[in-house]
Order: C-alpha cells, then structure tokens, then sequence
C-alpha cells in the first residue's frame, strides 16, 4: 500500500503528519507500506495552519500510478481552515477546485481516497461523497449533509474506496484502520504499541 498525503497552504499539522507516521512506521515494520507528502505543483515546502513548514517530496499525479505503474496510490487529503475560505486551508482549497479535481480524477481511476477532519469536505467537494456513509471534523457536519453525504455518528468510516475521519486525532485511527486492512492486523497492533496509541478499532462499514 503506497499512501500520496496531498498537502496544501493551511493544512492541518496532525492531519497529515499523525498518518505519515502510521504508515512509514508500517514499513518500517516489514509491510509493504509507504507514503510521501506531495502537493499539485512543484514546491520545496508547504506551510501547515499552525506556521509549521513541511518539506515535500514531489507532486502527485492524479492520472498515474505509483512510480509510474498501473496501480492507483491511495490518496489522503488533511483539513484544515475550513470555516474562513479567505484564508488558506480547506474552505479556499474547495472554492480554487484544483484540489477536488484532482479527488475525483484519481477516484474516477478506480483510486482509493481519503479524507482526514475537513479534509473530508474535500472530497464532498469533489463529488465522492455524494450518497454515501461520511464523517467530517463536528464543526463541518451541517455542511457535509448540505453536499449530500450520509453524515454518519462514527469516529472513521471504511466505504471501501472512500474513507473518512472526524476530527484531527480521528486520522490515527484512519491510518491504522488502512494498515490492518491492507496489511493485516497484526501490523496495525505493532504500530498501534510504537506510538502508544490506544486506536478506536471499530469503523463503520458498509
């Protein structure tokens, strides 16, 4: 399982930082497991809402596999600024469109996606969302259900190619959700035990 962590200008910290560390951590371990931190266009680094910088590994290609093969990554997109789309975050992200077009294509390609807290709204933005069982950050939740998504009471939710986490520590539990589905269970626990993270285990899935 290779993971694309699409970061941009206002991002949350956590969002995409507590995965990355789930998933190399997996690698490490022995599974066949990875991520990079990419964005649309070439940048050095991205600034996260809090001012931290994160250096980038290169873009994503929402029309590619990984490493120029035919397997589709798995895309995760963080939240982050949502409520003043003035600002960069998710709310300026859903109102430019590159970033939920670039959802769609990569889900229209038979792709996995993911959205961690706003990140969610993301990919509601980008039409993934609409009919379907998702959870969001509790301060997006009335706008989830505005774009038609089957808001759901759940901590993380496993739809098979699309999945969602609520608020920012939510992700963990998302990224370790995926670590077990793909990579067995055991995996996951190992990971779970090196970060000392008590993880919610129980999705909801369809």
């Amino acid at each position: 399982m290779h993971v694309e962590i699409l970061l941009y200008d206002g991002f949350d910290e956590l969002d995409a930082v507590g995965p990355y560390e789930v998933f190399e951590t997996a690698g490490a371990f022995g599974a066949d497991c990875g991520a990079r931190l990419v964005t649309l266009e070439p940048s050095e680094s991205v600034t996260a809402s809090h001012g931290l910088r994160v250096g980038v590994d290169g873009t994503f290609d929402a029309g590619g596999g990984v490493d120029g093969g035919d397997s589709p990554a798995v895309l995760l997109v963080p939240g982050g600024g949502w409520s003043d789309p003035s600002r960069p975050g998710a709310g300026m992200e859903a109102e430019r469109g590159a970033v939920p077009d670039a959802v769609a294509e990569h889900a229209e390609r038979g792709g996995v996606v993911a959205g961690v807290c706003t990140g969610g709204m993301l990919l509601a933005h980008a039409g993934v969302l609409d009919g379907r069982p998702a959870v969001t950050h509790a301060s997006a939740l009335d706008d989830l259900r505005a774009m038609d998504a089957a808001v759901q009471d759940a901590r993380f939710v496993d739809d098979g190619d699309v999945l969602t986490a609520g608020g920012v520590t939510s992700g963990l539990d998302l990224a370790l959700h995926l670590v077990e589905r793909e990579c067995g269970r055991d995996v996951a626990e190992r990971v779970a035990g090196e970060i000392e993270y008590d993880r919610e285990t129980r999705p909801l899935e369809n």
